[in-house]
């Protein structure tokens, strides 16, 4: 009788191992499932930094007037016959 309980608290053992430990276990299922929550926030960034990008996109081609603005402030881009102030200031 001694023999048959360790058997089977032996067995029972054996079938919960994977429960707990290796791949499918319930360590392994959150661990993917905060991998899972990590690429949803990520996700869920790109998106709205896409979104923004594309209102920019359509600002631009709606108005001429902020592609040359847009062009002056970050390429520094100066017409023919204009001239070129650069202000430093000193602390």
């Amino acid at each position: 009788m001694a023999l048959l309980n360790l058997g089977l608290i032996i067995t029972l053992l054996l079938l919960q191992y994977p429960l707990w430990v290796g791949t499918g276990s319930l360590a392994d299922v959150y661990r993917l499932q905060q991998q899972q929550a990590e690429q949803q926030r990520s996700l869920s960034a790109q998106h709205r930094r896409n979104q923004s990008l594309l209102a920019e996109i359509r600002y631009l081609r709606q108005h001429s007037d902020a592609v040359e603005a847009r062009a002056r402030y970050d390429l520094g881009l100066v017409r023919p016959g204009e001239t070129y102030y650069q202000l430093i200031q000193h602390d």
